[in-house]
This record gives structure tokens, sequence and C-alpha cells, in this order.
């Protein structure tokens, strides 16, 4: 009997800043535990980074290091497809395309273009008003059947699957129309210092954030000045966001239970459990620190991934792109 075939899994992830705690307990570590499951492709999105003014050689460095990064977190290029969305050039020939699908009305009821808008009033440009179009494209390339999202994405997920249906209702069957991958959930890591507000890579306060490369003494110097309260007893409770952030970050990294978490702790004032906190993210990120450091010597490796990524990905893309050209009424290529 032949084996079934895999579901498709699409995400991806900006090389715009620095990976946090959160991007790393919220996503890349359920990302390891989908790849005997599903068939995954993990993109660094660098064209979406691109709406907002960057610097090309830092931008450059921190695609390198967040590939590197999903490498040492235990993505397995023998698993996976990991790529710079820029190599495969199909993501931009396919978000065209369904820019002549998409609606003005549905891209201006966007949240993420208005948050965008009023963070970077001096560069409001077109692809930051298309940006929900190309994530289509990057999505709908694969004929993706399920793709992880964050509340913050739905809205996106939702634009790409009326694409595909509007595409489908004109054309027939071309593109597979995606679903949201609801699985365990991951840890949702609020900033520091503010934990009404989710941990970012872009919060300029740096004491909101731990980075997955931050030294251990740094890593305890900010567990030590995080936000508590003043009732000094260790629960999860919405009236102690600060507590009930340390307490998820807690459980996240050591695989025990808010419970047990709040039975371990009880009766011990802030600065013990505040220093337990730490040095757990410590022991946890430890291991992926030093595997990021011997992948960064060995640039031939990263080079070959760079390279196979972009080939594998490309021989996906084009099935779909080439069916999409054809149905579209673009001529064909001669070869």
């Amino acid at each position: 009997m032949a084996e079934e075939q895999k579901k498709r899994i699409f995400s991806g992830m900006q090389p715009s800043g620095v990976i946090t705690l959160g991007n790393y307990l919220g996503a890349l570590k359920n990302w390891t535990k989908l790849q005997d499951e599903y068939d995954c492709l993990y993109c660094i999105v660098d064209m979406h980074a691109i709406t907002v003014r960057q610097d090309p050689v830092k931008l450059r460095k921190q695609a390198k290091d967040l590939l590197v990064q999903y490498l040492a977190v235990g993505l397995d290029p023998e698993k996976n497809i990991m790529y710079y969305q820029s190599h495969v050039p199909q993501h931009a020939e396919l978000g065209w395309i369904l820019n002549c699908y998409t609606y003005m009305g549905e891209l201006n009821r966007m949240t993420q273009f208005k948050d965008k808008c009023a963070k970077h009033a001096d560069n409001i440009n077109a692809g930051l008003f298309t940006y929900p179009t190309l994530m289509a494209a990057d999505i709908l390339l694969y004929q993706t059947d399920l793709v992880p999202v964050g509340e913050d994405q739905r809205q996106h997920l939702e634009l790409t699957r009326d694409l595909a249906q509007r595409f489908n209702g004109v054309y027939g069957d071309v593109f597979k129309v995606p679903e949201a991958y609801i699985g365990k959930v991951g840890a949702r890591v609020m900033a520091l210092q503010d934990p009404t507000k989710k941990m970012s890579k872009s919060d300029e306060n740096q004491n909101n954030i731990i980075t997955l490369m931050d030294d251990p003494k740094v890593i305890m110097n900010k567990m030590k000045r995080a936000m508590t309260d003043s009732d000094n007893e260790i629960r999860f409770a919405e009236e102690k966001p600060g507590i009930s952030n340390l307490l998820s970050i807690y459980c996240a990294v050591t695989g025990k239970t808010i419970p047990e978490a709040e039975r371990e702790f009880a009766g011990m004032g802030y600065g013990t459990f505040k220093t337990a906190v730490g040095e757990a993210v410590v022991a946890d990120l430890e291991p992926v620190q030093k595997r990021v450091k011997e992948l960064e010597a060995n640039k031939d490796y990263l080079d070959a991934i760079i390279k196979d990524g972009a080939e594998k990905a490309s021989r996906l893309a084009n099935r779909t792109l080439t069916k999409v050209q054809k149905k579209v009424g673009l001529p064909n290529r001669i070869r």
C-alpha cells in the first residue's frame, strides 16, 4: 500500500531583528515537533523585511543568523526545506499575479497595515500595503495544507483563503485552500517590564526582551528586573500579569505544568522565584547557543543548505506558478 502523503506546512520569519525568547517558545520550539509528522517549509521572509528601510549589511547578516538559529534549535535540513524567500523568485511573480485579484478594500482593512503606518509614517509604501498579498503567494505557491498562525496573522490567512477560493472560482482547482494549524499552543511570552504586551523583537527597551543569544549574566539581570507585583504570592492569575508571565516562561522551558510550578514555589519570595526562572531559561538556551557557535564556524555547510533549500523550494514553486501563468493567459516560456 502506498505511503500516505504528509500534509504540508508553510511558515516563515522575518530577519528584521534578533530572535527573542517569545519567538523561540511561541514558534521555533514547536516547529521542531512538526518535522516528523508534516512536510515542512520554513522560509526566511527577507522580501517582507524590506517594506521597512533596512541596513543592507545588517539585513544579510540577520538572514544568515536566522537560518543558523533555525538549525540550532533542531530543525533538520534533511526533513525540512529551509530557504531565503528572495532566492525563490516565484514568490514575487505569484505575488504580482495575486495583486491583480486582490481588492483595495481588502487591503485597507488589514489592521497590521494600519499599525505599521503609525510606526513608519515617513515611509508608507506600496509594499507595506500589498504585503498580505505576497504573504498569500508565499503560502499558495506550495499547495500548503496548514499554516501555524498567531492572532496577529489570522486576518492575513483569511485573505489568503479568500484569494485561493476567488482564483479557483474563475479558473478551476488551482490552489489548495489552506487551513490554520491548530496544534499545541506555544507559550505566549510577554514583555518582562510591561507584561500587558507581547515580547517583541522591535521593542526599544532591551530589558523587556530576552534574546536567543543573550549571555547568561544578561538573562539573569533581565529576570531580576522583571515586573512582578506587591502581594508576594506566586500564582497564575489575570490580575498578576508579571508573575503569570514568569510562570509561563518557566513551564515552557522545563516542561512542567502551571499547577506544578505554583506548588514548587509556594511560600517562596519573588527574588528566589525570579532566580529559578532565569536559571531555567539559561539551561534551556545553553545547548542552542553552543550549536549556533558550531554552525557559524562551518560556512560550507551553511552555504550548501542555502543552495539546496532554494533549489528544492524552486522546484515545488514552479509547479504551481506554471499552472497559474497558463490559467491567466501568460505566454509559455521557450525552453
